[in-house]
């Protein structure tokens, strides 16, 4: 197995070593933000999404060429759209690409929550991306993604091409439930706090929720855990009761000690894997509805949904005050975890599709052809 792959900092360069022992060859190429920022900009006048140009190395480039014309892979499996520009225009190979979400409508989503004229600028590169999704997928001989409602959105595009989906899995004896007491009047939200999506949530949470709350329980604690926490949401320190931890070494010791985990995100792709992990810890979750729809889960019996900030502090207060409740959605939510979202299942069904490809696949020799991205 060759894998290719980026990095936008020497810490994932180095955390991006661990694969290498698992395979023939690997090679991880630096992003330069000074390079990234300018290819992005270049391409603001024309058609092509500028996110394009920010996943765009040349060293890269070259690597996976020299693969191409040297060793002759027998399948290139491509993950997510912002890389297809690397192999897009080879033939005689089969290819896979998985775009895991559809990353066109994430932008797209954003716009709702940005101020004019950021607004338009994300929704004209989601409509682009949107574009350019569609003229990838016609270039693979299959597009996978991660949830039934991200496939959903591929075969809208009515590309005469196969797809599939595979759901994203968890490592569930990593990530299982501790023997430790956990701290009754501790919630807490996981995920990378440089991430819109996820300080939308958050900032949302700390105004229109947590006061709920804290008015019956002033004992309440909220931790906010995640690496790269912008100063906005490191001024939630302020508040009463919040915890802003930045980076930390392992998730797993917040997530264990709370009495659930939180997810209210207005957008969500794909299946938010902070969910999944703390189900399989058997903490249980409290989330939007947007972003329940990308876990194989039944809402209300393996976690409770909420959207608006009452129905969110009542759901909260339900696991809160009811030790029984409590139970019920830890057992159940590990349960379909270990049914649904094991990575076992989850890889024998990625096979299938592999060895569906491999079978349609022609035999002959390949003759890369330089992706139009790529220049």
């Amino acid at each position: 197995m060759l894998v290719a792959s980026l990095a936008r900092s020497a810490e994932e360069e180095q955390a991006a070593q661990g694969i290498r022992e698992h395979c023939a060859d690997f090679f991880v190429a630096r992003v330069s933000d000074l390079g990234a920022m300018a290819r992005m900009v270049l391409r603001l006048p024309t058609l092509r999404p500028s996110s394009l140009g920010y996943f765009y190395a040349p060293a890269l480039r070259r690597q996976v060429r020299k693969w191409l014309t040297e060793r002759r892979p027998d399948l290139i499996f491509v993950h997510c759209s912002s890389v297809a520009q690397y192999v897009a225009d080879v033939v005689d190979i089969p290819k896979i690409l998985d775009f895991g979400d559809m990353d066109s409508q994430k932008w797209i989503s954003y716009a709702a929550f940005k101020p004019w004229p950021l607004s338009w600028g994300y929704w004209l590169e989601g409509k682009k991306l949107e574009r350019e999704e569609k003229r990838l997928a016609a270039k693979f001989d299959l597009g996978t993604c991660t949830t039934r409602g991200e496939l959903e959105t591929l075969q809208s595009y009515r590309i005469d091409k196969d797809t599939g989906w595979f759901p994203n899995g968890v490592d569930a004896q990593y990530f299982s439930p501790s023997d430790e007491p956990y701290e009754p009047n501790t919630i807490c939200f996981v995920g990378r706090m440089d991430y819109f999506p996820n300080q939308q949530a958050v900032l949302e949470f700390c105004r229109d929720v947590l006061p709920l709350l804290r008015k019956d329980n002033s004992e309440l604690r909220f931790l906010i855990v995640g690496a790269e926490p912008s100063a906005e949401i490191k001024a939630l320190a302020q508040l009463p009761g919040v915890t802003v931890t930045g980076s930390v070494p392992d998730v797993r010791p917040f997530v264990r000690r709370a009495a659930l985990t939180i997810a209210p995100l207005k957008i969500a792709r794909g299946t938010q894997n902070k969910i999944i992990e703390s189900m399989a810890m058997g903490v249980p979750v409290v989330t939007s509805t947007m972003a329940a729809g990308g876990v194989d889960v039944v809402p209300s019996e393996h976690l409770l949904v909420a959207d608006t900030p009452a129905e969110q502090a009542q759901q909260i207060k339900r696991v809160l005050d009811n030790l029984a409740e409590r139970d019920r959605l830890s057992r159940n939510g590990r349960a379909r975890v270990l049914s649904q979202h094991d990575w076992r299942r989850s890889m024998l069904r990625l096979d299938g599709l592999i060895g569906q490809v491999k079978r349609a696949g022609d035999s002959g020799s390949a003759v890369p052809v330089e992706s139009r991205e790529a220049s």
